[in-house]
């Protein structure tokens, strides 16, 4: 009875492999030995040691000094293995390059033909379309960096891949798979214009690790109310500047309430009172011309009519009636919805948090940061808030909504983009910068010369924060998808699994019977990634998705990779070692203040 077994191995029988393996030996002898004969004359005819020999390529490959006995040795052998040797060897990398350009995709993955668009030599004619200040100069010229984020090098091969200066980011990698080494700190150490960065960490991460080298393009401000890098307080930053109207006042309301709430019970009563409350006395207090702490001392006392004869001197009567409204209320209901606020904007009732965006009584050598002119610069602004209890990812959010505001109306000012452009690189954006309308923005930021990179942990962290309609939303928005290593969601796995879809595989039939054996090749459909590969990429790859191409794998090019990484580690290191330093004098002062922890 036939015995008939289906596999899918290579495409080729182990037959055709040694045939063309044969016929690969074969080529390689008989043009290494055409290139000794022509080069062995041509040696021997430069020296003028006799006529041109008769076509023998195996004799002038194994036995050369027979064909020209008077010729050198030196010169045989560059004549006869050097020379054919560079040739050949050049010839092979020569096609090994077309190959891997031209090859047709086996895995259903995007080749460099289906790239082309974030290649170097297309990308860096996109940035002379994108950038005023790149125009006339030929693609060859652009530098590297001016062509947009580097993303990674495709697999196979070292080819850079890059987005563009209008794609919008969004990155979705878990602990430890690259994304701080091999996105983050190498977008913000090549970032060709002003950059901002949020985090929750500065020892041993992005923040020692590109401090001294964006000292070196232009003034780095670090916002640390909560003193994650120990940072000595060299600059504030006016939080109600943008409170003026009642716009302005509604967002950074917005930003405390989304701090503190998850996006399913950020629209009940409690909420959206409080959400209310909170932007009529950030509207009174900008109108006033008052620091933002006396928001604290008005939610402290209800009855305090300050901040509704505010409102009524600046006109917004409307406003008024409804903070008066809420204050006449019934007392419990009064009490509820200013205790709810209070606990929205509690981390203002630390002196320390709130000097950072207070104006101070002196300036003592203070600087103040100001959004617009920070966007046209070459400058550098670290966020760093904890997340958790008594976080200030609040003002960590506030500040970096300001600024992409602030740089898009420079952009309009600019003839509708900037450049260069701004990167904001809002590295743990469901912890630490919880900006509600994030997925809205991503719809027009790229075209105004402003690029966010949001990176999260999980595609179910974002759903917490911005509820599954507005993931969904920011996902679709984002123009360049990158999901790295450590991807445990089954069904995001299986949704991505989906995205890339199926392509088509050969499988060999082989059959055996009592009159030998036959095969046959048929094709059949496969998965292009299955969910488990996904799951099980190698740390320090990603898959990337980008509008209108096939996906691709890609080797994240992390910073200590990099030529200059030794001087990097080094500078790292010396920070890492600063923020050490000061958090162990500051507890030693503690200490002899307060005496020791219980």
């Amino acid at each position: 009875m036939p015995d008939a077994r289906t596999r899918t191995p290579s495409t080729t029988t182990r037959t055709d492999v040694l045939l063309y393996l044969l016929l690969a030996i074969a080529t390689l002898g008989i043009g290494g030995g055409t290139l000794a004969w022509l080069f062995g004359n041509l040696a021997d005819t430069a020296l003028g040691s006799g006529p041109w020999a008769p076509f023998e390529p195996t004799q002038a490959l194994f036995h050369p000094h027979q064909l020209w006995p008077h010729l050198p040795g030196p010169a045989l052998l560059v004549g006869c293995y050097g020379i054919p040797a560079l040739l050949l060897a050049t010839t092979a990398i020569f096609g090994a390059k077309l190959w891997l350009r031209f090859r047709p995709n086996q895995h259903g993955l995007a080749s460099q033909q289906d790239l082309g668009d974030l290649l170097p030599r297309k990308a860096a004619a996109k940035a002379t379309d994108l950038r005023p200040s790149l125009a006339g100069t030929k693609p060859k010229d652009v530098a590297p960096d001016d062509r947009g984020v580097l993303l990674g090098a495709l697999k196979p091969g070292a080819t850079e891949v890059r987005s563009s200066w209008e794609d919008v980011l969004l990155a979705i990698m878990a602990p430890r798979s690259g994304k701080t080494s091999g996105l983050a700190i190498p977008a913000l150490l090549r970032a060709p214009g002003p950059v901002l960065l949020t985090s929750n960490k500065a020892a041993n991460d992005a923040y020692t690790a590109t401090l001294d080298e964006r000292a070196r393009v232009g003034r780095v401000w670090t916002l640390d109310p909560q003193q994650i890098a120990h940072a000595e307080q060299t600059m504030w930053w006016d939080i109600l500047a943008d409170a003026h109207d009642l716009a302005g006042a509604r967002r950074l309301a917005q930003h405390f309430v989304t701090a503190s709430v998850s996006e399913s019970s950020a629209g009940d009563f409690w909420s959206t009172a409080a959400a209310n409350t909170l932007t009529a006395l950030f509207l009174a207090a900008a109108r006033g011309r008052r620091p933002v702490t006396e928001v604290m001392a008005w939610l402290a006392s209800p009855a305090d009519r300050t901040p509704i004869d505010l409102l009524t001197d600046a006109g917004l009567d409307a406003v008024a009636a409804q903070l008066q409204g809420t204050v006449a209320g019934a007392v419990e209901t009064r009490d509820g919805i200013f205790e709810t606020a209070r606990q929205y904007a509690s981390c203002l009732l630390d002196p320390r948090v709130a000097s950072w965006v207070t104006p101070p009584a002196e300036t003592n050598g203070l600087r103040q940061f100001r959004p617009e002119a920070f966007s046209t610069s070459h400058d550098t602004l670290f966020l760093l808030s904890k997340d958790g209890g008594g976080s200030a990812s609040a003002i960590i959010a506030a500040a970096a909504d300001a600024v992409m505001r602030a740089a898009v109306i420079q952009a309009e000012r600019a003839g509708g983009r900037l450049d260069p452009p701004l990167l904001a690189i809002l590295d743990e954006a469901a912890n630490v910068c919880k900006i509600q309308d994030l997925p809205d923005l991503y719809s027009h930021l790229g075209s105004r010369g402003v690029i966010p990179i949001t990176i999260l942990q999980s595609y179910r962290q974002g759903q917490r924060v911005w509820g599954e309609t507005g993931m969904d939303a920011l996902w679709s928005a984002a123009t360049i998808k990158l999901i790295g290593s450590g991807i445990d969601d089954a069904d995001f796995a299986d949704k991505l699994s989906r995205l890339a879809g199926d392509h088509e595989v050969q499988t060999v039939s082989v059959s055996t019977s009592e009159s030998g054996k036959s095969s046959s090749v048929s094709m059949r459909q496969e998965r292009v990634l299955p969910a488990d590969a996904i799951r099980a990429l190698p740390k320090g790859s990603a898959l990337l998705l980008a509008t209108g191409i096939r996906p691709a794998l890609l080797d994240l090019k992390p910073w200590y990779r990099e030529p200059n990484a030794e001087r990097l580690d080094a500078a790292s290191k010396k920070a890492t070692a600063t923020i050490t330093e000061r958090a162990l004098a500051k507890d030693q002062s503690h200490r002899s203040q307060y005496g020791p922890a219980a």
